[in-house]
């Protein structure tokens, strides 16, 4: 009996122990009747079915980019802010909602360290500040990114 409680002990524990899966890219259609939770791109998401974006940041286009370096630059956006909600995140909704058809609730995503991941994106040269003008991800003026 105390070994059935010792191996049940030790074999929570260690689940508890394991790093969250990391959240999925975003896939098929119909998103917010499945209650989905998955990455669009590097400022937008879906969190059980609830779309939302990045406040105060802009990342790269991957999807319609004006150039191929613009979706390289998001790819690895992407890919960043996925590492940053990998071993768990908070969004925190500023009640809010962008300017989109879609009308995104914008928030603020914070991995366990209470970094904001929006501004370590900005710091790495993986998003700009929003609003912003123009395309500095195409634009040859723009070699800091």
């Amino acid at each position: 009996m105390i070994r059935l409680l010792y191996v049940l002990l030790t074999s929570s524990l260690w689940l508890l122990a394991q790093p969250a899966a990391a959240i999925e890219e975003c896939s098929g259609g119909d998103r917010a009747a499945r209650l989905v939770t998955c990455l669009v791109d590097g400022d937008t998401g879906w969190e059980r079915g609830v779309k939302w974006r990045l406040l105060d940041i802009d990342t790269p286009e991957t999807f319609e980019a004006e150039c191929e370096r613009e979706k390289e630059i998001g790819e690895k956006a992407k890919l960043r802010l996925q590492s940053l909600m990998a071993k768990g995140y908070r969004l925190v909704d500023s009640g809010g909602k962008d300017r989109t058809s879609d009308r995104r609730a914008l928030v603020r995503v914070m991995p366990p360290d209470g970094r904001d991941a929006g501004k370590v994106l900005v710091k790495e040269g993986l998003a700009q500040p929003w609003p912003n003008t123009g395309n500095r991800w195409c634009d040859v003026r723009w070699r800091g990114y």
